[in-house]
Formats: C-alpha cells, sequence, structure tokens
C-alpha cells in the first residue's frame, strides 16, 4: 500500500491522486448561457461571458467576486469591511472581516420570513415509509426551544456544545441551536466508542452534551445513552447530559440528566446572537482510530456562503427541489449538503437515518419515489454495493424525479459510475463525482458547474469550483505547468470556505497543510513463497510506477515488511505507519485494537535501519 506524501502550495489539500485533468479543464464557449441569469452577481463583473469565464473571474478578481456573492447571498448584521485577510504562509486565513450576522437566521428565519409553511426538513426513520416533515416555522420554533434550554443551562457565547445523536430534525435544531445562541458545536459520529467521543469532549471542553436514549439503524439497536455516560465519567467538564427518546425504551438518569422534553416549557423565540464573521461556527474532528483526532475549526460567514454555494451550483439546484444527501450529520458531508448549504438555500433536504439495504437493497431508490428527491448525494461504497445485487432493485421504483447524481467520500470506479449513470440514472443524470474533505469546508472539484454541453468523463472530479485554484506539485514542491504530467494535487489560494485552524494547535495546522515536505513512502508485502532480492524488487517496483503512474510517484524509500498494521476488521492503520515515517512514536496511541501488534515494531525497526542507511549517506 501507498502513503502519499503531503505537499503543500500555500494550502495543501492533499496528495491525492484524482481524476483532475493537468491542464485547464473549462473552455469558453461563445454564445453560451445567459451568465447573469445563471448568477446574479455576474451581472456586475465586467466582461464575464459563460461559467468558464465566470470561474476564471472568479480566480483572477477572488474578491470582487466573493465580495458581490457574499452581499447578495447571505443577510448581514453589520456589513463587512475587509473581504480577505490571509497569509497562508503563516496560517492566517480570514474572511468578510467587520462583519456580524447570524447563522441560523440565515438558514431559517430569512426562509419563514418568506414561506413558513415550506417543508425544510423530510426525516426518512429507519422504518419505511414512516418519514415526518418539519416546515421551516416548525424548525425555527424547535431551534429556539432548543437554543433556549441550552442558556438555561448555562451554555454561553463561545461554549462548545458536543453532540452525539444520529441524523434527525432535533440533531439539526440542535446544531442550528448552538450557531443562535453563539456557541460553538462539535458533532461526534454516533457509532463513535466511549473512548473516542470522551477524547473529543474532553479536547472541545464542553459542559454540556446532547444525545438519545438509543439509536435506530438498519433495524438494529444502539446504546447511545449508555455509551455517553461511560465517556463522560472521563470528562470533567461535563455538567449536564440532554437526553432525546428516539425508542419508548427508559435509560438510567442521574442528576447530571435532563430530558429534552424539558425544551417544550421553552419559549419559541430565542434572540439570535450577533456573531463575527470569523467566530467559531462548529469543531468537526477527523476521525482516526489511533493517535489524537484533529479538532477542525470551522467559521461563520466563510464557511455557510462556501456550502449554499455549492450546493446550488454543483447541483443544479433550484428552488422547489427536494435535496437527498444520505450521509451521516456526524461527516462534514451531513454538516455542509444535509444541514447548512441546503437551509442557507431554502431547499427541503432529507435527513436518512438508515442503510442503503434495509429491509431490502430497493431502499434508497423506493425512498426516491415515495420523497420525489430531486437530487441525490451518496458514497461509492453504498452505489458498488447495490450494483452487486442487481438492476431490478432499482428498476422496481419511479425516479423519474431525480435530476442529479451525486458521488461523494472517494473516488468512484468507472463500473460503478456507468452503472450508477445509466441503471439509477436511466442515463439521462449528470453524475457529479466531488472531491473535497473536511478541511475544505465544501466542494472543490465536481465536473458542475459546467456549461449544459459540456463532457461528464466517468470517474473524474474533472473541474474547479468558483474561487478554487487547483494546482499540481512535484517531490520539491515545484509547480507543475506542464500538460500531460502528474503531481499532487494542491491548491493555490485561500477560499471562505476553508477551515481556519485545528483546534488548540495552530502549529499542527500549519505544519500539515500549509508547508511542503516530500518523501514518498512504500510498504511492500510479498506473496507467500516469493523470493526476490531487495535491489531487484526495488528496480521492478520503481519501474511498474514510473510507467503505470507517473516517475515522480517512485517512492523515496521502500521498506519490505512481512505484514502491514490492521484492525481485527482488516483495515490497514494508515495513520500508524504514518507516525511512523515520521518518527512520532508518542503518538502511536492505543495499539490494543490491532489485530497483530507486533506488526507495528517490525515496520519501527525497519524504518530504523533506513533512517540509518540515508544517515550513512546510502
Amino acid at each position: 500500500m501507498w502513503l502519499p506524501s503531503r505537499f503543500s502550495f500555500k494550502f495543501s489539500v492533499s496528495a491525492l491522486r484524482r481524476g483532475v485533468p493537468p491542464s485547464y479543464p473549462h473552455v469558453v464557449r461563445r454564445g453560451g448561457c445567459n451568465t447573469a441569469a445563471f448568477m446574479p452577481e455576474a451581472a456586475g463583473f465586467e466582461g464575464v461571458s459563460g461559467r468558464a469565464a465566470l470561474q476564471e473571474f472568479s480566480v483572477s478578481n477572488s474578491e470582487d467576486f466573493w465580495a458581490a456573492v457574499a452581499r447578495q447571498r447571505l443577510s448581514w448584521i453589520r456589513p463587512f469591511h475587509t473581504v480577505q485577510d490571509c497569509d497562508l504562509s503563516r496560517g492566517r486565513i480570514k474572511w468578510f472581516q467587520g462583519g456580524m450576522l447570524n447563522v441560523s437566521v440565515n438558514c431559517l428565519d430569512r426562509q419563514v420570513h418568506i414561506c413558513p409553511e415550506r417543508v425544510a426538513l423530510i426525516w426518512e426513520r429507519d422504518e419505511r415509509g414512516s418519514e415526518v416533515r418539519y416546515t421551516y416555522r416548525q424548525l425555527l420554533e424547535m431551534t429556539c426551544r432548543v437554543g433556549n434550554l441550552l442558556k438555561r443551562h448555562g451554555v454561553r457565547k463561545g461554549d462548545c456544545v458536543t453532540i452525539y445523536m444520529p441524523t434527525c430534525p432535533l440533531a439539526v435544531a440542535s446544531m442550528l441551536a448552538c450557531a443562535r445562541i453563539g456557541a460553538a458545536h462539535n458533532v461526534v459520529f454516533a457509532g463513535f466508542s466511549a473512548d473516542a467521543l470522551a477524547e473529543r469532549i474532553r479536547d472541545a471542553q464542553s459542559s454540556i452534551v446532547i444525545t438519545m436514549n438509543q439509536g435506530v439503524r438498519g433495524g438494529k439497536v444502539t446504546e447511545l445513552k449508555k455509551t455517553v455516560d461511560t465517556a463522560v465519567q472521563s470528562c470533567p467538564t461535563v455538567r449536564h447530559v440532554f437526553v432525546a427518546m428516539r425508542t419508548e425504551t427508559l435509560v438510567p438518569m442521574t442528576d447530571r440528566d435532563v430530558l429534552m422534553d424539558e425544551m417544550l416549557k421553552e419559549d419559541v423565540v430565542c434572540e439570535p446572537a450577533a456573531m463575527n464573521s470569523e467566530d467559531v461556527l462548529f469543531l468537526l474532528y477527523t476521525s482516526g482510530s489511533t493517535g489524537k483526532p484533529k479538532g477542525l475549526v470551522h467559521t461563520q460567514a466563510g464557511y455557510l456562503l462556501y456550502a449554499a454555494l455549492t450546493q446550488r451550483y454543483v447541483f443544479s439546484y433550484h428552488d422547489g427541489d427536494v435535496f437527498g444527501c444520505v450521509a451521516d450529520i456526524g461527516w462534514i458531508t451531513g454538516h455542509s449538503y444535509i444541514v447548512y448549504g441546503p437551509l442557507a438555500n431554502g431547499a427541503t433536504t432529507v435527513l436518512f437515518e438508515s442503510t442503503p439495504v434495509y429491509p431490502d437493497p430497493g431502499r434508497y431508490w423506493e425512498t426516491v419515489e415515495r420523497l420525489k428527491i430531486n437530487q441525490f448525494y451518496g458514497a461509492p461504497t453504498a452505489i458498488r454495493l447495490l450494483l452487486k445485487y442487481g438492476d431490478q432493485w432499482v428498476n422496481k421504483y419511479d425516479r423519474s424525479s431525480l435530476k442529479t447524481l451525486g458521488s461523494v467520500g472517494e473516488p468512484i470506479n468507472t463500473e460503478a459510475w456507468e452503472w450508477y449513470h445509466r441503471v439509477v440514472g436511466e442515463g439521462r443524470c449528470p453524475v457529479v463525482d466531488t472531491w473535497w474533505q473536511t478541511e475544505t469546508g465544501g466542494i472543490c472539484i465536481a465536473p458542475k458547474p459546467s456549461e449544459p454541453d459540456e463532457e461528464i468523463v466517468p470517474g473524474m472530479a474533472m473541474r474547479p469550483f468558483f474561487g478554487i485554484k487547483p494546482v499540481l506539485m512535484d517531490t520539491e514542491g515545484k509547480v507543475l505547468t506542464a500538460n500531460n504530467t502528474s503531481g499532487a494535487l494542491c491548491i493555490a489560494q485561500p477560499w471562505p470556505g476553508m477551515a481556519r485552524t485545528i483546534h488548540n494547535n495552530h502549529e499542527r495546522f500549519i505544519e500539515t497543510y500549509c508547508q511542503p515536505y516530500p518523501g514518498i513512502y512504500a510498504f511492500v508485502v510479498l506473496k507467500k513463497n516469493m523470493k526476490i532480492k531487495e535491489e531487484d524488487l526495488y528496480k521492478q517496483l520503481n519501474s511498474v510506477v514510473s510507467e503505470k503512474i507517473a516517475k515522480y510517484a517512485c517512492p523515496d524509500f521502500i521498506l519490505l515488511v512481512k505484514r502491514l498494521p490492521k484492525t481485527r476488521s482488516g483495515k490497514i492503520m494508515r495513520r500508524v505507519l504514518r507516525k511512523v515515517v515520521e518518527s512520532d512514536l508518542d503518538s502511536l496511541g492505543d495499539l490494543s485494537t490491532l489485530d497483530d501488534p507486533a506488526a507495528v515494531q517490525e515496520i519501527i525497526e525497519g524504518h530504523a535501519k533506513i533512517s540509518m542507511k540515508k544517515k550513512k549517506g546510502f
């Protein structure tokens, strides 16, 4: 397996090799769409005609572009005076300084003033056919009640509330309630263990945790409150645990616990806090079974604007559409494309609580038919799983409401892409394979937006979004400009949705994302009974990599090992390998979950030998 090196040109997203053409991917087409109709702000951009030209303008005139979009698409309590103040070499990222706003107002109050009875959320519960709808008025009232409950129990502006809940309306209301009163939220995926939850609570220094008695997914019940009870034993900052009831099963309660039913006593009006553009909106921890998770920090205005803009233009969302992102709110996909992006655009957004195969492999498509979903956004893993069950589970249901299909989380292979397009989308729905991650806040590269007749290549992300300037870099940190070349994918200039720092560790943020450090490292495990000299193996491996990928990808170091560190489920622990390569053995974390912890010691010893040879000049 490979550990791609992490490069940076100002801000490095990662060194993933994805399907992004090395040359500029757009072609300016004259006589294309009406640019101002596509994006009203473009009427003020002199000489811009066509979507490709609009993208070019957004990069070359970044401040003008983002200023116009921010003024038009966000409601401000006080207007901003400085569009951006960024020095990525120092990790300084500030957008829309001087401006004040409230994110929950932008997501809820604005919509209530226009159309209070429009459906905001459709909760697709685990039990098929039992969906529940919430209007924008109802969601605003729920948010205000939760906000007032939090304030009554001591939550103040600047605090951080941890949310350990499955995808449901109350989880969304809890996120928005934090935003309304000026507290940050820290949503933790409800499948994480008590230890993982406790670590995130401690790092965020939360005094309040919101959870449910139990979770229900795929016909199975998970004991969420029990997990929280275990976690908070090692979290001295926690004063209260708010408990909502997903099932009728009673759970043990202590003096620390508060039933969420108390929110019904609260007022349906909660005064929104005026927040500076760069105040913290939320923390979201990158997952990792070992080592310390990184708490990425996203702020108010820039994140909300970017999530809203990408949701509208990547998916060709139009008012009245039903947007179906089937991710979990515990991940950045759920934050950006279940909650903040759709709600800021006044969309109807689906909360999917179940699994792709419960009660059968037709669950997604039956949901599409019943809820009349227009945009469907899912993971390649699920698409590949459903492909194996055959076309009949898809064709059984009416999918005529679908307009756009999306892919997120990992590269989608050609076979799955073509099945998704041909069978699920009936050959008429564009498939947008989106490239982004927690650190970027929203989609950075995708086939859309583009001119209506632009080609979409299966398995390729293809086109940078507005304001995104991707570059390719070699192992020395130099930008590659020639055609027909490959390198590490980085982003060359700041954009509003990007993370601002790692919570309590800005130095780590700079080192991880803002500084180049070369060194591609390969771990090799030979098949049984295979005999070959190490020198010959290295030559053969470099030859194959050079031919099949590129010369730049030839590893600087090759370590032959008997086995790789894996979890008991077979997952390779790349974080462990990376820590060994970085000689950061103190951060290896708990190795007891590994199938064979001795494999790590073997790798440590092998790496030490390579390091010794390097010092001696071999």
